[in-house]
């Protein structure tokens, strides 16, 4: 599978054309995007806040979820690359008529599409769009079902390292509801590919899926022992939306037992930084004091955002599809049954 997917993101040339996962994107690459997302956070400092790398091009973002935060910063990365920016409205849209998916896509790059942001509710939806566009044409991934979302692991893979420098060394805890979630799924595979030998899933077993430790992961049921010198914390929100069935009796019980609060944080080195991709649940996966303590680097995660956002924006449309790989499968395990459909829910297991 992993094959399968470098194929589809991936020219022959190695260069990014589509960023649809963490998953099989190779060490060297992941570091040229946080490299190249380097040079652009001077961007937001400056008086006149764009450059042109991507002028004359459109980005379409296409959110079939709700979003604030990513949608918002993808709009801010693309017109800070001075790119003309078009935010679909989902709801009034054609595909709230019945329209296919990939009508809807085929229409939109007639309109001279040159790259697509997606969100999607179902997993495997990126993957189906980028199988389909014209050679010239890119799809950014900004999360489907819970399959993937890598922009999100690059921006937490960016502010790591710029708190804590080199990942080999470091020992991270990713908790809470890892099986619902696409930001625990894309973190572990980047955070395996930069090295990390030291991570540990920390959640109840009915939020933890299954393969992790045949991937090199820890898995821990209890938070004191999960991020016991943990140099970074990363909180996840309870997906409550994506829950089949009662896997918590309770928030409030949750929170008593993984919630981050300040008595917690004292298992971990006292100089742990905590994440959170956001939105928080306060009082449910981590308590305000934490949240807004010293140790939290939540908001400039968003900041970093923009940054690395732009990185992946003007990497994709630098590339050229020329001579590239061509997958003839959807996303790892993904129920996409062929390119007329609309997207199927992917059944990808994380490894």
């Amino acid at each position: 599978m992993q094959v399968l997917t470098e194929s589809l993101q991936l020219n022959r040339d190695g260069a990014l054309h589509h960023l649809l996962s963490t998953e099989g994107l190779p060490r060297p690459l992941i570091e040229r995007i946080l490299t190249t997302a380097d040079g652009f956070i001077a961007v937001g400092t400056r008086e006149v806040k764009s450059v042109p790398l991507l002028r004359g091009r459109s980005v379409f973002n296409l959110f079939f979820e709700n979003s604030t935060r990513t949608r918002t910063t993808f709009e801010i990365a693309s017109k800070r690359l001075s790119a003309d920016v078009y935010n679909l409205n989902i709801a009034a849209s054609s595909t709230a008529k019945g329209e296919s998916l990939l009508d809807t896509i085929d229409n939109l790059t007639a309109m001279q599409a040159d790259i697509f942001v997606v969100r999607h509710s179902q997993g495997g939806a990126p993957y189906l769009i980028a199988r389909h566009l014209a050679p010239h044409v890119h799809v950014v991934n900004a999360g489907d079902g819970r399959h993937a979302h890598p922009t999100q692991a690059l921006l937490d893979l960016y502010t790591i390292r710029h708190y804590k420098g080199a990942f080999p060394s470091l020992s991270v805890a990713v908790v809470g509801d890892i099986l619902n979630s696409r930001v625990a799924r894309s973190d572990i595979h980047a955070l395996l590919a930069m090295g990390v030998t030291d991570l540990r899933a920390v959640g109840p077993l009915t939020l933890l899926p299954t393969g992790l430790e045949q991937m090199g992961v820890r898995v821990c049921t209890r938070l004191e022992e999960g991020i016991r010198n943990a140099d970074v914390i990363i909180m996840l929100r309870l997906q409550s939306e994506r829950m089949r069935g009662a896997l918590l009796p309770s928030a409030q019980e949750y929170f008593r037992n993984y919630g981050l609060t300040p008595q917690a944080l004292r298992h971990a080195k006292p100089d742990c930084i905590v994440m959170h991709p956001g939105p928080m649940n306060r009082g449910v996966e981590i308590d305000s004091t934490v949240a807004d303590g010293p140790h939290s680097v939540i908001l400039p995660q968003v900041s970093f955002g923009i940054a690395v956002r732009m990185a992946v924006l003007s990497m994709v449309a630098s590339s050229q599809r020329s001579g590239s790989h061509r997958a003839e499968a959807a996303a790892p395990g993904s129920t996409v049954p062929h390119a007329r459909a609309n997207a199927g829910e992917s059944t990808a297991r994380l490894g």
